[in-house]
Protein backbone atom coordinates (compact mmCIF):
# COMPACT_ATOMS: atom_id res chain seq x y z
CA UNK A 1 0.00 0.00 0.00
CA UNK A 2 1.52 3.24 -1.15
CA UNK A 3 2.47 5.45 1.98
CA UNK A 4 0.76 8.69 -0.11
CA UNK A 5 -2.67 7.26 1.62
CA UNK A 6 -2.19 7.83 5.17
CA UNK A 7 -3.81 11.22 6.50
CA UNK A 8 -1.96 14.30 7.21
CA UNK A 9 -3.85 14.30 10.52
CA UNK A 10 -5.14 12.37 12.86
CA UNK A 11 -9.42 12.79 12.82
CA UNK A 12 -11.44 9.92 15.59
CA UNK A 13 -14.88 8.51 14.56
CA UNK A 14 -16.86 11.25 15.83
CA UNK A 15 -14.68 13.92 14.02
CA UNK A 16 -12.68 15.45 16.34
CA UNK A 17 -9.08 16.24 15.76
CA UNK A 18 -6.33 14.86 17.54
CA UNK A 19 -3.01 17.15 17.61
CA UNK A 20 -1.99 16.32 21.44
CA UNK A 21 -0.10 13.54 22.80
CA UNK A 22 1.08 13.02 26.06
CA UNK A 23 4.05 10.65 26.49
CA UNK A 24 4.66 8.64 29.86
CA UNK A 25 8.24 7.48 29.90
CA UNK A 26 8.36 5.57 33.30
CA UNK A 27 5.80 4.64 35.86
CA UNK A 28 8.82 5.46 38.54
CA UNK A 29 8.59 8.83 40.73
CA UNK A 30 10.07 9.58 43.74
CA UNK A 31 7.24 10.58 45.75
CA UNK A 32 3.88 8.55 46.12
CA UNK A 33 0.99 10.81 45.93
CA UNK A 34 -2.44 9.18 47.57
CA UNK A 35 -4.27 9.82 44.96
CA UNK A 36 -1.88 8.48 42.04
CA UNK A 37 -0.51 5.68 43.58
CA UNK A 38 -0.47 3.55 46.47
CA UNK A 39 2.34 3.21 49.23
CA UNK A 40 4.18 0.05 48.19
CA UNK A 41 4.12 0.35 44.63
CA UNK A 42 5.30 -2.66 42.02
CA UNK A 43 6.62 -0.67 39.47
CA UNK A 44 7.37 -1.92 35.16
CA UNK A 45 10.57 -4.03 34.62
CA UNK A 46 13.07 -2.18 32.35
CA UNK A 47 12.56 -4.84 29.28
CA UNK A 48 8.56 -3.90 29.91
CA UNK A 49 8.94 -0.49 28.98
CA UNK A 50 9.62 1.50 25.65
CA UNK A 51 13.27 2.33 25.30
CA UNK A 52 14.12 5.88 24.31
CA UNK A 53 14.74 4.70 20.87
CA UNK A 54 11.20 3.63 20.31
CA UNK A 55 9.56 6.07 22.06
CA UNK A 56 11.72 9.05 19.72
CA UNK A 57 10.11 6.68 17.29
CA UNK A 58 6.76 6.75 17.93
CA UNK A 59 6.46 10.62 18.70
CA UNK A 60 7.88 11.15 15.31
CA UNK A 61 5.14 9.06 13.80
CA UNK A 62 2.63 11.24 15.47
CA UNK A 63 4.42 14.23 14.40
CA UNK A 64 4.65 12.96 10.96
CA UNK A 65 0.56 12.35 11.28
CA UNK A 66 -0.34 15.97 12.80
CA UNK A 67 0.35 15.90 16.38
CA UNK A 68 1.11 19.70 17.25
CA UNK A 69 1.71 19.25 20.81
CA UNK A 70 3.61 16.50 22.87
CA UNK A 71 3.55 16.26 26.82
CA UNK A 72 6.55 14.37 28.99
CA UNK A 73 5.12 12.63 31.95
CA UNK A 74 5.54 9.73 34.71
CA UNK A 75 5.44 8.82 37.06
CA UNK A 76 8.05 11.57 37.63
CA UNK A 77 9.63 12.11 34.03
CA UNK A 78 13.26 13.31 35.05
CA UNK A 79 14.23 10.41 37.50
CA UNK A 80 14.43 8.64 34.28
CA UNK A 81 18.03 7.91 33.08
CA UNK A 82 18.49 9.66 29.79
CA UNK A 83 15.19 11.55 29.79
CA UNK A 84 17.24 14.92 29.19
CA UNK A 85 19.08 13.43 25.63
CA UNK A 86 15.51 12.02 24.51
CA UNK A 87 14.00 15.61 25.51
CA UNK A 88 16.96 17.11 23.49
CA UNK A 89 15.83 14.89 20.30
CA UNK A 90 12.58 15.18 20.34
CA UNK A 91 12.48 18.98 20.77
CA UNK A 92 14.36 18.86 17.54
CA UNK A 93 11.45 17.16 15.40
CA UNK A 94 10.31 19.36 11.78
CA UNK A 95 6.84 20.21 12.54
CA UNK A 96 6.81 19.99 16.90
CA UNK A 97 5.38 23.27 17.96
CA UNK A 98 4.88 22.45 21.96
CA UNK A 99 7.33 20.46 23.95
CA UNK A 100 5.92 20.05 27.32
CA UNK A 101 6.80 18.84 30.49
CA UNK A 102 4.75 17.72 33.48
CA UNK A 103 6.72 17.39 36.79
CA UNK A 104 6.68 16.83 40.74
CA UNK A 105 9.38 19.21 40.48
CA UNK A 106 11.98 17.71 42.30
CA UNK A 107 14.66 17.71 39.89
CA UNK A 108 14.11 21.08 38.55
CA UNK A 109 16.59 22.75 40.85
CA UNK A 110 19.45 21.27 38.64
CA UNK A 111 17.81 20.27 35.61
CA UNK A 112 15.57 23.50 34.93
CA UNK A 113 18.27 25.69 32.78
CA UNK A 114 18.80 22.43 31.02
CA UNK A 115 15.49 21.34 29.88
CA UNK A 116 14.86 24.46 28.37
CA UNK A 117 18.08 24.38 26.27
CA UNK A 118 16.57 21.32 25.21
CA UNK A 119 13.85 23.02 24.16
CA UNK A 120 10.98 22.46 26.30
CA UNK A 121 8.77 25.61 26.26
CA UNK A 122 6.22 25.49 29.02
CA UNK A 123 6.08 23.19 32.06
CA UNK A 124 3.49 22.34 34.71
CA UNK A 125 4.38 21.76 38.66
CA UNK A 126 2.32 19.42 40.70
CA UNK A 127 1.62 21.91 44.02
CA UNK A 128 -1.50 20.58 46.03
CA UNK A 129 -0.75 22.14 49.28
CA UNK A 130 1.99 25.11 50.68
CA UNK A 131 1.93 23.35 54.23
CA UNK A 132 5.71 21.39 54.39
CA UNK A 133 4.11 18.81 56.68
CA UNK A 134 0.61 18.44 54.39
CA UNK A 135 2.90 18.28 51.80
CA UNK A 136 4.59 15.50 53.10
CA UNK A 137 1.16 13.38 53.89
CA UNK A 138 -0.03 13.73 50.65
CA UNK A 139 3.26 12.76 48.64
CA UNK A 140 4.51 10.34 51.60
CA UNK A 141 8.05 10.97 50.33
CA UNK A 142 8.20 14.88 49.35
CA UNK A 143 10.16 17.85 50.55
CA UNK A 144 7.94 21.03 49.89
CA UNK A 145 10.94 23.05 50.24
CA UNK A 146 12.30 21.39 47.37
CA UNK A 147 9.57 21.85 44.94
CA UNK A 148 9.81 25.42 45.86
CA UNK A 149 13.59 26.02 44.70
CA UNK A 150 12.54 24.08 41.75
CA UNK A 151 9.90 26.51 40.98
CA UNK A 152 12.58 29.28 41.56
CA UNK A 153 14.72 27.44 39.41
CA UNK A 154 12.41 26.88 36.29
CA UNK A 155 11.28 30.73 36.81
CA UNK A 156 14.82 31.98 36.46
CA UNK A 157 15.81 29.58 33.25
CA UNK A 158 12.60 31.49 31.78
CA UNK A 159 10.14 29.25 30.35
CA UNK A 160 7.21 30.41 27.74
CA UNK A 161 5.13 29.69 30.69
CA UNK A 162 5.28 27.52 33.75
CA UNK A 163 1.68 26.45 35.54
CA UNK A 164 1.13 24.87 39.14
CA UNK A 165 -0.83 21.79 39.02
CA UNK A 166 -3.18 20.78 42.34
CA UNK A 167 -5.48 17.79 42.84
CA UNK A 168 -7.84 18.97 45.49
CA UNK A 169 -9.33 16.78 48.08
CA UNK A 170 -12.09 17.41 50.57
CA UNK A 171 -10.50 17.74 54.22
CA UNK A 172 -7.19 17.07 52.92
CA UNK A 173 -6.12 20.46 51.05
CA UNK A 174 -9.49 22.41 49.64
CA UNK A 175 -9.09 24.83 52.37
CA UNK A 176 -5.63 26.00 50.71
CA UNK A 177 -7.03 26.77 46.83
CA UNK A 178 -7.18 30.99 47.98
CA UNK A 179 -3.73 30.03 49.19
CA UNK A 180 -2.52 28.65 46.11
CA UNK A 181 -3.68 30.99 43.91
CA UNK A 182 -2.18 33.91 46.14
CA UNK A 183 1.28 31.88 46.01
CA UNK A 184 0.49 31.61 41.94
CA UNK A 185 -0.30 35.79 41.68
CA UNK A 186 2.94 36.47 43.25
CA UNK A 187 5.14 34.72 41.51
CA UNK A 188 3.31 35.47 38.21
CA UNK A 189 2.47 31.98 37.29
CA UNK A 190 -0.45 29.87 36.23
CA UNK A 191 -2.79 27.43 37.92
CA UNK A 192 -4.87 24.79 37.58
CA UNK A 193 -7.39 22.56 40.03
CA UNK A 194 -8.05 19.31 39.27
CA UNK A 195 -10.99 16.91 40.20
CA UNK A 196 -9.51 13.45 41.21
CA UNK A 197 -10.03 11.31 39.02
CA UNK A 198 -10.94 7.40 39.89
CA UNK A 199 -7.24 5.45 38.28
CA UNK A 200 -6.89 2.63 40.49
CA UNK A 201 -7.75 1.32 43.76
CA UNK A 202 -6.16 3.98 46.45
CA UNK A 203 -6.51 2.95 50.19
CA UNK A 204 -5.60 6.52 51.82
CA UNK A 205 -9.44 7.91 51.08
CA UNK A 206 -12.64 7.37 49.95
CA UNK A 207 -13.06 9.31 46.68
CA UNK A 208 -16.09 9.94 46.97
CA UNK A 209 -15.84 11.50 50.11
CA UNK A 210 -13.00 13.45 49.00
CA UNK A 211 -14.36 14.83 46.30
CA UNK A 212 -14.45 18.18 46.00
CA UNK A 213 -15.60 20.12 42.71
CA UNK A 214 -14.72 22.88 40.31
CA UNK A 215 -17.93 24.91 41.01
CA UNK A 216 -17.37 25.16 45.02
CA UNK A 217 -13.03 25.88 44.20
CA UNK A 218 -14.38 28.70 42.16
CA UNK A 219 -17.05 30.16 44.46
CA UNK A 220 -14.45 29.75 47.46
CA UNK A 221 -11.77 32.14 44.77
CA UNK A 222 -14.50 34.37 44.11
CA UNK A 223 -14.91 35.53 47.62
CA UNK A 224 -11.24 37.14 47.53
CA UNK A 225 -10.21 37.66 43.56
CA UNK A 226 -12.70 38.69 40.71
CA UNK A 227 -12.61 35.84 37.40
CA UNK A 228 -13.59 36.58 34.32
CA UNK A 229 -13.95 34.01 31.97
CA UNK A 230 -11.21 33.60 29.84
CA UNK A 231 -9.97 32.93 26.08
CA UNK A 232 -6.61 31.12 27.13
CA UNK A 233 -6.08 27.57 26.24
CA UNK A 234 -3.03 25.29 26.78
CA UNK A 235 -4.64 22.93 24.48
CA UNK A 236 -5.69 20.47 27.08
CA UNK A 237 -8.95 20.21 29.54
CA UNK A 238 -8.49 23.32 31.51
CA UNK A 239 -10.95 26.21 31.15
CA UNK A 240 -9.49 28.89 32.39
CA UNK A 241 -10.16 32.50 33.84
CA UNK A 242 -8.40 35.52 34.23
CA UNK A 243 -7.79 37.01 37.65
CA UNK A 244 -8.44 40.63 37.29
CA UNK A 245 -5.46 42.94 37.93
CA UNK A 246 -3.08 40.08 37.63
CA UNK A 247 -1.77 38.40 34.79
CA UNK A 248 -2.48 34.84 36.55
CA UNK A 249 -4.93 32.51 34.82
CA UNK A 250 -6.85 29.80 36.88
CA UNK A 251 -7.84 26.64 34.97
CA UNK A 252 -10.18 23.89 36.16
CA UNK A 253 -9.90 20.26 35.06
CA UNK A 254 -13.54 18.92 35.77
CA UNK A 255 -13.62 15.61 34.38
CA UNK A 256 -16.66 14.84 36.71
CA UNK A 257 -18.73 18.03 36.93
CA UNK A 258 -18.16 19.58 33.69
CA UNK A 259 -16.76 16.93 31.16
CA UNK A 260 -14.63 17.57 28.81
CA UNK A 261 -14.89 14.84 26.40
CA UNK A 262 -16.59 16.45 23.62
CA UNK A 263 -13.62 18.83 22.56
CA UNK A 264 -10.90 16.20 23.48
CA UNK A 265 -8.25 16.29 21.14
CA UNK A 266 -5.65 14.03 22.69
CA UNK A 267 -4.49 10.94 23.52
CA UNK A 268 -1.98 8.58 25.65
CA UNK A 269 1.35 6.63 25.18
CA UNK A 270 2.04 4.55 28.36
CA UNK A 271 5.64 3.88 29.70
CA UNK A 272 4.84 0.19 28.00
CA UNK A 273 4.00 1.43 24.82
CA UNK A 274 0.00 1.00 24.95
CA UNK A 275 -1.34 4.21 23.53
CA UNK A 276 -4.72 4.83 25.24
CA UNK A 277 -7.34 6.35 23.57
CA UNK A 278 -9.15 7.58 26.21
CA UNK A 279 -7.88 8.31 29.79
CA UNK A 280 -11.50 6.48 31.00
CA UNK A 281 -11.80 3.70 29.36
CA UNK A 282 -9.43 0.81 28.31
CA UNK A 283 -9.61 1.04 24.68
CA UNK A 284 -6.03 0.99 23.68
CA UNK A 285 -3.75 -0.41 20.87
CA UNK A 286 -0.18 -1.90 21.79
CA UNK A 287 2.48 0.21 19.65
CA UNK A 288 5.34 -1.67 21.41
CA UNK A 289 4.35 -4.47 19.86
CA UNK A 290 4.30 -2.90 16.51
CA UNK A 291 7.78 -1.40 16.89
CA UNK A 292 8.96 -4.27 17.98
CA UNK A 293 7.72 -6.51 15.32
CA UNK A 294 8.45 -4.28 12.62
CA UNK A 295 11.90 -1.93 13.54
CA UNK A 296 12.15 0.84 11.49
CA UNK A 297 9.28 0.51 9.85
CA UNK A 298 7.37 3.80 10.19
CA UNK A 299 4.62 2.97 7.91
CA UNK A 300 3.62 0.16 9.84
CA UNK A 301 3.44 2.38 12.99
CA UNK A 302 1.65 5.32 11.35
CA UNK A 303 -0.78 3.13 10.03
CA UNK A 304 -1.47 1.36 13.33
CA UNK A 305 -1.88 4.92 14.75
CA UNK A 306 -4.37 6.00 11.97
CA UNK A 307 -6.33 2.63 12.98
CA UNK A 308 -6.21 3.41 16.64
CA UNK A 309 -8.54 6.50 16.37
CA UNK A 310 -11.30 4.56 15.25
CA UNK A 311 -10.98 3.37 18.67
CA UNK A 312 -11.23 6.47 20.41
CA UNK A 313 -14.47 6.46 22.25
CA UNK A 314 -17.12 9.54 22.54
CA UNK A 315 -16.51 9.73 26.30
CA UNK A 316 -15.93 8.74 29.93
CA UNK A 317 -18.02 7.08 32.88
CA UNK A 318 -16.27 8.22 36.08
CA UNK A 319 -18.25 6.88 38.81
CA UNK A 320 -17.00 8.15 42.46
CA UNK A 321 -19.71 6.04 44.41
CA UNK A 322 -18.49 2.82 42.50
CA UNK A 323 -14.96 1.09 42.64
CA UNK A 324 -13.04 2.17 39.68
CA UNK A 325 -13.16 0.03 36.49
CA UNK A 326 -9.88 1.76 35.13
CA UNK A 327 -7.61 -0.79 37.56
CA UNK A 328 -3.99 1.71 36.01
CA UNK A 329 -3.04 4.23 38.39
CA UNK A 330 -1.80 7.54 37.15
CA UNK A 331 1.75 6.95 37.25
CA UNK A 332 0.98 4.00 34.97
CA UNK A 333 -1.55 6.40 32.82
CA UNK A 334 0.47 9.60 32.40
CA UNK A 335 -1.76 11.99 33.72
Amino acid sequence: MDIAVLPSHLVDQFGRTIDYLRVSITDRCDFRCVYCMSEDMTFLPRAQILSMEEIYAIVSAFVALGIKKVRITGGEPLVRKGAMELLAKLGKIPGLQDLVLTTNGSQLATLAPALKAAGVKRINISLDTLDPEKFKSLTRTGDLATVLAGIAAAKMAGFESIKLNAVILQQRNHQEVVQLVKFAIQHALDISFIEEMPLGVVTEHDRFESYYPSHLIRQDLSAHFTLLASEHSSGGPSRYYSIAGTTTQVGFISPHSENFCSTCNRVRLTAEGRLLLCLGNEHAVDLKAVVRAHPGNSYSLKRAIVDAMQLKPEKHEFNLQEQPIIFRHMNVTGG
